[in-house]
């Protein structure tokens, strides 16, 4: 099968294109020259249209990938001898190569069991332990991922909530919002109310899975907590000199909309798809399709029989601890969408 093939566009929205609009920014930013390392009107208008949509000034630094954002904003809110709190399926545990632990400068991860995918703050309560102990590592951060690695999403309370009790014993709040798009129009509620209004103090901001072409940026709704982190970009490698190409990606993804409306269409494939796949014998639902991933708990023969008819099927995602998934895009179609569940009818005939 040809790598662009359509029966291959479920296995996660890594493999798609950037959005059209995404790409006319960065043609646009090709001509002439532009100040370096930031410095330049792209990543200063970024700035000032990022506090617009947060409702409040933030401190933005953008990089090219998730782990980079993530493992950075980590290393911000954490010491060496800290302890950082998460799902057990988050992504800073399960796939990001020990970023996070390298970039703090060996911080310990303390990853939380749940069934859903989600943290709530009686689990993070039951773990938090060792504050002035000198033989443990001391409890520093939190972080929730949006949507989950389950595709579920944290609610309005389940966020003030986690918030409250990291409150409560001192930690910062980070979230990974690497499919912060698909939740924003899930949840209905302002990205003001999503972060910051409940409690998040620094959030991975996420383009890339969503329309762009490598695009991401930490944002600090304290911009306190931002006073290092210059020197903790340029040391990472990712404060790069032709940087107004990664902010015009951002800049083209936040204008007119164009972020909420490649994540409401990923999010009603997603649903369709969904709804579709429940209709079938032996095929369960692991999890509510809450975003734009459906993992699916299927029978062994209906794998191999989808394998064989082209379609990528994950066995082995979120480190083993989830069912195989489907994950809808940007640019996603409801011919492929109907070309899957056709598939499955034949399995069934």
């Amino acid at each position: 099968m040809p790598e662009n093939s359509t029966l291959n566009s479920f296995a996660s929205d890594n493999v798609t294109c950037a959005c059209p609009e995404v790409m006319d920014a960065v043609l646009e930013a090709n001509n002439g020259i532009a100040t370096s390392y930031g410095d330049d009107k792209y990543t200063d208008q970024l700035k000032q249209q990022l506090s617009e949509v947060f409702e409040t000034e933030v401190s933005v630094f953008p990089v090219v990938s998730g782990t980079a954002a993530n493992a950075l904003a980590l290393s911000a809110l954490t010491p060496s001898y800290g302890k950082i709190f998460c799902h057990e399926m988050s992504h800073i545990n399960t796939d990001e190569c020990a970023a996070p632990e390298f970039f703090t400068g060996g911080a310990k991860l303390i990853p939380i069991p749940t069934n859903t995918g989600k943290i709530d703050a009686d689990s993070l309560t039951s773990v938090i332990r060792g504050r002035g102990n000198v033989h443990a590592a001391q409890p520093a951060t939190v972080s929730i991922t949006q949507s989950s690695e389950t595709g579920t999403l944290y609610q309005l309370d389940e966020i003030a909530a986690i918030s409250e009790v990291a409150s409560q014993h001192g930690l910062h709040v980070h979230m990974d919002g690497a499919r912060f798009s698909n939740a924003v129009v899930s949840l209905g509620a302002s990205p003001a109310e999503i972060t910051w209004k409940s409690g998040i103090e620094v959030l991975s901001f996420g383009g890339t899975k969503n329309g762009c072409l490598a695009a991401e940026a930490v944002i600090f709704f304290k911009p306190e907590l931002a006073n290092a982190f210059p020197y903790l970009h340029k040391r990472s490698g990712q404060l790069l000199s032709k940087m107004r190409f990664v902010s015009a990606q951002l800049q083209a993804f936040v204008s007119n909309d164009v972020w909420l409306r490649n994540a409401r269409h990923a999010n009603q494939l997603a649903a369709r798809l969904s709804q579709g796949l429940a209709g079938f014998p032996d095929i369960e639902l692991a999890y509510p399709t809450e975003s734009n991933e459906i993992f699916v708990k299927f029978p062994r023969p209906l794998i191999e029989f989808l394998t064989i008819d082209g379609f990528t099927i994950n066995e082995e995602e979120l480190d083993g601890t989830a069912p195989p998934r489907f994950v809808t895009a940007w640019n996603t179609e409801a011919k492929d969408v109907d070309t899957l569940l056709r598939t499955i009818e034949r399995y069934y005939q």
